[in-house]
Parts: C-alpha cells; sequence; structure tokens
C-alpha cells in the first residue's frame, strides 16, 4: 500500500478540514491510504509538555512518519504570511532526513487557510515548499486544468490548495473542496507512477 501523509497543524479547524478533504481525494486512487497526522502547540512555558495523544482529531506526527510515506502533503493557517511556529518546529526537527536524504523524490504539496482575502495564501504556501526543496521532494501544485482555478473567488491557487474562511463555521466552498480534492489525487497520482518506475 502506498503511503501520502497529509500533516498540518490547526487552531481553530479550518485547516484541518482541508486535510480531511484532501485526504479523501489521496484515497480516491487506488492503492493508495493516507496517513493524517498533525503537530502539537508550541507552548510559551519552557517546561510543559504536549500529551502524547491528542484529546480529538489526527495523531501527533513522528518524525518516522515522514520517513515511512511515499509523499507529503503539507498544511498551516497562514501566521502573518508564514507556516505557523508548530509546524516550521516539526520541519526543523528533520536534518537528520535531509543528512540521509530520506526524502529525496518523494512528491509534495502544500496547503493553507486564511482568515482574510489577503491574509498571506501564497506567501505561507511559498513558505512551506521552501524546506521541501532543500529536502529534495518533487514540489506539486495545482495545474490551471482545475476548472476551479478559473471560477474561485475565496482560495485556491497553482502554488497549493487555500481557502479564505472568515467564519470558522463556514465549510469549505464548492470550489475550494474541489481543489483540495484535486491535490490528494495529483500527490497519489504522482506517488502510483513514482512507485512503478522504482
Amino acid at each position: 500500500m502506498i503511503e501520502i501523509m497529509v500533516l498540518y497543524y490547526s487552531q481553530g479547524g479550518s485547516t484541518a478540514e482541508m486535510a480531511r478533504t484532501i485526504a479523501r481525494g489521496v484515497e480516491e486512487i487506488e492503492g493508495v491510504e493516507a496517513r493524517l497526522r498533525t503537530v502539537p502547540a508550541i507552548s510559551t512555558v519552557c517546561d510543559a509538555t504536549a500529551p502524547v495523544v491528542p484529546e480529538a482529531g489526527a495523531a501527533y506526527a513522528e518524525h518516522s512518519d515522514l520517513e515511512e510515506c511515499d509523499g507529503l502533503i503539507l498544511g498551516s493557517p497562514t501566521h502573518f504570511g508564514n507556516m505557523a511556529a508548530a509546524l516550521k518546529h516539526y520541519i526543523d526537527g528533520s536534518g537528520s532526513m535531509w543528512m540521509s536524504g530520506a526524502l529525496i523524490n518523494k512528491p509534495a504539496a502544500v496547503f493553507t487557510s486564511t482568515a482574510s482575502i489577503h491574509g498571506g495564501q501564497e506567501s505561507t504556501l511559498l513558505s512551506m515548499l521552501i524546506p521541501l526543496l532543500h529536502h529534495g521532494m518533487i514540489l506539486m501544485g495545482l495545474p490551471y486544468s482545475e476548472a476551479s482555478l478559473h471560477k474561485t473567488t475565496t482560495g485556491g491557487t497553482p502554488y497549493g490548495a487555500s481557502r479564505l474562511n472568515t467564519d470558522s463555521n463556514t465549510p469549505l466552498d464548492e470550489d475550494e473542496k474541489n481543489l483540495c480534492l484535486a491535490l490528494g489525487r495529483r500527490v497519489a497520482e504522482t506517488a502510483v507512477k513514482l512507485k512503478s518506475t522504482s
């Protein structure tokens, strides 16, 4: 079974909803399974520790999850046009995988959510792509053959899936949902092709 890790950090649930939708897109491809994971919040108290298992939602990611998977789809809310510190902390701890080349040639993509139309969707996506380039991953975006990229008035970019969520109770709109599913499918399809040639 080919596994794609959908790794995210979410505060209000918006990014988590995207992650679950992307995971559904991954699993639309035969022979591929999504491994949904999150990261704990960064503590402002030095001696605080996060529980081993989150109280709800996806399990916390270990670096072994990343090594074991055949691809990665990384998601974060926009924090001043950048990825959240909690996700950056996890990525910053992946130096041993960089040294060993464990992620080279694995497909990867990114997604984000923001609460304002100019909240930094594209710069956040770009901030998440940089460490993946350093790892030698094969980066994937969304091609303009996806009809929703032409119609969306909220989220969606060629750099990856995004959403505009000014109210945390608002579900993904149809275009955002379509683009999340498409991103999941695209990474899964690419992982299948890469696996068949190795």
